[in-house]
């Protein structure tokens, strides 16, 4: 096939999906007969990356796969587009996503013995309903309690690829700013609002002990690799 026509259909095919789209699925869009491997899909993928660096938009891969998506420094102006607000979240949720994603698989009740408080049903079902996290499987204890591990819709929404491309702890202590981050991407998807807004400080003493337990915990277990956590 053409080159400047497969990547008219790969630019086309993703603009028009309103999801990710991964290599296969992009494959499958072209007869067998014509089908160019992964390499060169990804080839053309990576010109189309190149053709929308300095534009208002960019093609960004995710876990799911490639989209196009408006970029986070046109956000203050772009989101006047919606007036409905998207949701705002508490201190005490992110404090659970965060210990979920540099933990999981984790139990409710270890995720509360990192904060010292309990975690609300409601926290849990918001994330459940936001499909950022998953029950995984269950601990074999007494009791066989759940364990939450993140989603795949997680890394898109974070706009990550993959686990090892989780920011550092440091990066992520500012609460403020993780919320107007989430309140931009979820009005590009016209999230319902409602949510609850967050304490004015940021996640420094939760993150600071959540360091220490990563640090020991590198001592003796094993990197999580994504298929280990996502089916």
């Amino acid at each position: 096939m053409d080159a400047a026509l497969l990547k008219k259909i790969l630019e086309g095919a993703i603009f028009a999906a309103g999801q990710p789209l991964n290599l296969e699925q992009l494959g499958q869009l072209l007869d067998e007969s014509e089908r160019p491997d992964n390499a060169a899909l990804r080839a053309v993928l990576d010109e189309l990356m190149a053709d929308y660096a300095e534009r208002g938009v960019e093609l960004k891969e995710v876990a799911s796969g490639f989209r196009f998506q408006v970029r986070q420094e046109t956000g203050p102006w772009v989101s006047r587009l919606w007036e409905e607000k998207p949701s705002r979240y508490s201190r005490a949720l992110l404090e659970t996503l965060a210990l979920i994603a540099y933990r999981q698989p984790i139990t409710r009740s270890e995720i509360e013995e990192i904060r010292g408080v309990s975690v609300s049903s409601h926290i849990v079902k918001t994330l459940l309903e936001r499909e950022w996290v998953r029950v995984a499987g269950h601990r074999d204890v007494p009791g066989r309690p759940a364990l939450f591990a993140t989603t795949r819709e997680f890394l898109d929404n974070f706009n990550l690829k993959s686990l090892a491309d989780l920011p550092s702890l440091s990066e992520i202590r500012d609460l403020e700013r993780i919320n107007e981050e989430l309140e931009f991407l979820e009005a590009q998807a016209v999230v319902d609002g409602g949510g609850i807004l967050p304490e004015e400080d940021a996640l420094a003493e939760v993150l600071a002990g959540l360091e220490e337990e990563i640090a020991a915990d590198a001592q003796t277990a094993p990197t999580r690799r994504d298929d280990e956590i996502y089916e």
